[in-house]
Formats: structure tokens, sequence, C-alpha cells
């Protein structure tokens, strides 16, 4: 494997202008790693974050980006015992956390920031940060898993049982909030999803919204929200945005309400006052992916609930600053890259 070329795209500096293709060896595995060829890869916000410079202003270059992809193993290490050549297997995002308790120092081991990324032809992955992947998905739909529905799962699934009847909202279309929708959908729960874009809420609607917030024609969507339930409020939130949004996810919670802080699309801190935390008894939580026994969980409710990732568009792997640039532009659902 050694004396194969391995095409990948690396970082030399922060910025778009500095992400470029790059050649170099194939890696050797270890004794319990995957040699993984890698089929698709999947982008997520925190990658345009990393690439700008925004989250880990501390990285060493030359450094390969994104943590999303799924791939065929090409070889497997001499005391690897649970995967075989040829086996069509996904990456677990955060390595160290293979199930309860999440490592006392998180993102450590983590692909795509703490660890090398997946933008090349070839990856390691040890074999306790692997897992199957669905094969009810193509390689595209399948490799938009690892973060953004693990993290919708983790989420609604996970740190929180899900009661059917119950009204959740969601906030915006990416690649997160549609999983969150779907999972809500097929476990009963009525979901309410927020945009600015009516052409994006009516394909909401589509997927199993219950109802649907335009927050540019209703700037006071807690309010609007509160409207639908009654008066009553809803019983879970997911903050995508931060900063001041979260007053008004806080106010559209109902009394013992749960506020799920995933995104910071538009602030990397949190504006909201004490009082009605304490009032209304709400449980906040962040939420940082989720670890390998609920990967495979997840998975496994995929094939038996028949859900299919939304991907807006696939680009070719000579294509990958035009995928990190839609990425800015509010997609509907995920933008993958096709590497093999």
């Amino acid at each position: 494997m050694s004396t194969k070329i391995n095409k990948s795209w690396q970082m030399n500096g922060f910025g778009l202008s500095k992400l470029r293709p790059a050649q170099g060896k194939v890696p050797e595995p270890g004794p319990h790693d995957l040699l993984v060829r890698i089929k698709a890869v999947s982008l997520n916000y925190k990658d345009r974050l990393i690439v700008d410079g925004m989250l880990i202003p501390d990285l060493v270059f030359p450094f390969v980006p994104t943590s999303d992809a799924v791939g065929e193993v090409a070889a497997v290490g001499s005391a690897v015992k649970h995967f075989k050549v040829g086996q069509r297997v996904l990456g677990q995002v955060i390595a160290d956390w293979p199930d309860g308790d999440a490592p006392p120092v998180l993102h450590k081991h983590t692909l795509g920031s703490s660890l090398p990324g997946t933008l090349s032809d070839y990856v390691i992955f040890h074999e306790d940060a692997a897992v199957t992947a669905p094969p009810s998905l193509d390689d595209a739909e399948a490799s938009t898993l690892p973060i953004a529905a693990l993290t919708a799962w983790f989420a609604l699934v996970e740190a929180a049982k899900p009661i059917p009847g119950e009204t959740v909202l969601i906030q915006g279309t990416g690649g997160v909030s549609l999983f969150a929708l779907q999972f809500a959908a097929a476990f009963g729960l009525r979901a309410i999803v927020t945009s600015s874009s009516d052409e994006k809420l009516k394909r909401a609607k589509e997927l199993g919204a219950w109802q649907v917030i335009n927050y540019r024609t209703h700037p006071a969507w807690d309010e609007a929200a509160r409207d639908l339930t009654d008066g009553t409020g809803v019983k879970h939130v997911l903050e995508m945005v931060g900063g001041d949004n979260a007053r008004r996810s806080l106010n559209a919670l109902a009394g013992d309400g749960r506020l799920s802080i995933i995104g910071l699309l538009g602030s990397m801190e949190l504006n909201f006052p004490i009082l009605p935390f304490m009032r209304n008894r709400i449980v906040v939580q962040g939420i940082s992916i989720g670890h390998r026994r609920a990967f495979e969980r997840m998975n496994q409710a995929i094939e038996t609930l028949a859900i299919k990732p939304v991907i807006d568009t696939v680009y070719d792997f000579d294509e990958v600053p035009r995928a990190f640039e839609h990425l800015e532009t509010g997609p509907f659902g995920k933008i993958v890259i096709a590497v093999a």
C-alpha cells in the first residue's frame, strides 16, 4: 500500500485559498487499525470554521480537514477482530468514546480536529472507532451520518426520551435539523421547524413537520411557537444559532422543558436571563455528537425506519472549494464530496 499515492486536500494555512490538493503515501495500518479507501465525505459547518481558523486557532499545518466519511476497508491490522477487507464502514468522530460517559477531555481524539481528517483517498480508523454503514444507504447518504445524524439522534433519543405527542422545535433546515425532523416524525413527536425560506419550510412539511414558522416574516417566532401550542410552549428546543437567539428559545419552552445546545451559526456565546430557567425548571444540555454505541443503535433504527438522508448537492473531489462555498449559503440538507 505504501507505494501507492494518497491524494488529499490539505490546509497549509487558514482560509479557503490555503486548502489545496496534495499527494502523499498511503498510510500503513497498525495492529488494531483499518486502512479505509474513502468513497464519500460530507461537510459540516464546523469544517468551515476550522478552515477559517475560528475553531482551532493553534492548528498545526499541513492538515487534512473534515471528519465525516464512508469508505471500504482496504486492509486490516494484524490484531483486528471485528472488521474485514471489503466491508463498508464509517468513522466514529470522537474516537475514544465507545459508550456511556464521555471521556474526561472531550475532542482529544477527534477526526478532523485533533486527529487528521478524512478528505483523502485513504484514511486510518482504529477498529474501536468504526461502525458498519447501513446497507440501505448509498455512499453519499451514508457519509452524512457521523456528525449530523448522530447529533440529532443523541439530542432526541439518547439524551432525552422521545414521548409521542410532545412538541420539539427544530431551528433551520441544515443537516442536523433535517435528521432531527425525520427522527422526530418517526418517533411520533410534533416537530415545529423554523426557517427564513417558505420554500424550505414547504419541503420540511413534506418531510413530516407538524408546523412551520418563517422567522423572517414572524420575528417573534417564540411567541408563534407558543401560539401553536395553545400558550403552553414546546417541550424541547434544538438550539442551532446561539447568541441572543437563545433568549427566544428559552421563551418558547414549556415548564420542565429541555434546551439542547447544538449549533453556533450566529455566535459562540449564549445570552439569556437566568430567572426563567429557575422558575420553569429548564434542563440545558450541550450536545457533542455521541458515542459509538449510540451510533450503532441509530444505524439500526435508520434501517428499520427506512430513513433517507437529505442531500442538497454532491460535488466531485476536484470541486472541494466549491463545496465549502456552497456550505456558506445555507443548503437544504447535506453537502457531499464524492471521493471515489
